[in-house]
């Protein structure tokens, strides 16, 4: 039995208080397409008189949730029974997105969602831990996806460099750097005078790691006239407008473009009027807690603060662009 399995039975016996048939391979796993054996693992139990399909998630496999969805319902037509996804970590906005769609899952120790048996165990889900919860400072946050964005990825990095590029002090600097390292994203090692990070794992789990401790960079959104913009003022296009660029997303009613507090203020000393509610011709300047233009020669927003912007929403169409946008990913 897989630890996963083994962590699934001991995690119903704990929340539960009853007692499951041992997890025991799935007989008829053989008959599912390749590329089902390979995103998951497939396992067996009883489970309230009821036996239940366990589809475990293997961790090198990447698994958007409109692909789970789908290709569990290809196993369940199968299966004839309840088919459950099983996975060792799941973000908030991930597991709100399983439940609208009324897709059972298991998070082993911390979430449980199964409605084809009528048990929904959302009061029980718990806190993380402290650590993992309080939040990176926007100047960590952008220095941690400047690195992780860089092209070609190296583990290694100067934080110095980085945050010169973003116009932080060195005292910010210092602070940003205790954070990351606080928060076991990044190990720190000098080099002569140099001061150096080094991420220990790949980019795609220094990601993931990090995002309960990440937010959108947005502090606060404003309707402006576009009769009003008479210059050309520094921004990128981001938003739904930017994940239209990135995926089959339609473009937004409302152009959407992002720049920080300075620039902001810069426009709105200058004429640019703002309005209560937007109109026609209208566009929607977002204002962000750091800068928009973490990466050079683009056009839009960087594609993970553009993910940490819009993670929330819960516009079905809005999270399967998301999912396309992840995909695009240079890692």
């Amino acid at each position: 039995m897989s630890t996963l399995a083994t962590a699934v039975v001991h995690y119903l016996q704990e929340v539960l208080g009853i007692g499951t048939s041992g997890v025991r391979p799935w007989a008829r796993a053989d008959e599912l397409p390749y590329f089902l054996r390979d995103a998951f693992e497939f396992s067996e139990l009883e489970l309230l008189g009821q036996p239940v399909v366990l589809a475990m998630g293997r961790g090198a496999t990447k698994q958007s949730l409109s692909e789970v969805r789908t290709w569990l319902d290809k196993v369940k037509t199968l299966a004839g029974q309840p088919v459950v996804y099983v996975i060792d970590a799941l973000a908030s906005y991930d597991r709100r997105r399983l439940i609208e769609q009324k897709v059972p899952f298991i998070v082993p120790g911390n979430q449980l969602y199964l409605p084809d048996l009528g048990l929904d165990l959302r009061e029980y889900f718990r806190q993380r831990a402290p650590a993992t919860q309080a939040a990176l400072s926007p100047s960590a946050q952008a220095m941690l996806i400047t690195a992780l964005l860089r092209q070609p990825w190296q583990p290694d990095w100067q934080p110095s460099i980085v945050a010169s590029a973003l116009g932080y002090t060195p005292m910010t600097l210092s602070r940003a750097v205790k954070e990351l390292t606080a928060a076991g994203l990044a190990t720190p090692y000098t080099v002569g005078r140099s001061r150096w990070l080094r991420m220990e794992l790949p980019p795609e789990q220094v990601w993931e790691r990090a995002k309960p401790a990440l937010r959108t960079p947005v502090k606060r959104t404003a309707w402006v006239a576009g009769s009003s913009v008479a210059a050309p003022w520094p921004s990128r296009i981001a938003g739904l407008s930017a994940l239209a660029r990135h995926s089959m997303l339609a473009e937004p009613k409302w152009p959407v473009v992002a720049m920080t507090a300075a620039e902001w203020k810069a426009a709105t000393d200058a004429g640019v009027q703002e309005l209560p509610a937007p109109e026609a011709g209208a566009q929607e300047w977002q204002v962000w807690s750091y800068s928009p233009s973490l990466v050079e020669d683009a056009m839009t927003v960087d594609p993970l603060s553009l993910t940490l912007s819009l993670q929330e929403n819960a516009d079905d169409r809005i999270q399967l662009a998301l999912d396309e946008l992840k995909g695009q990913l240079p890692w």
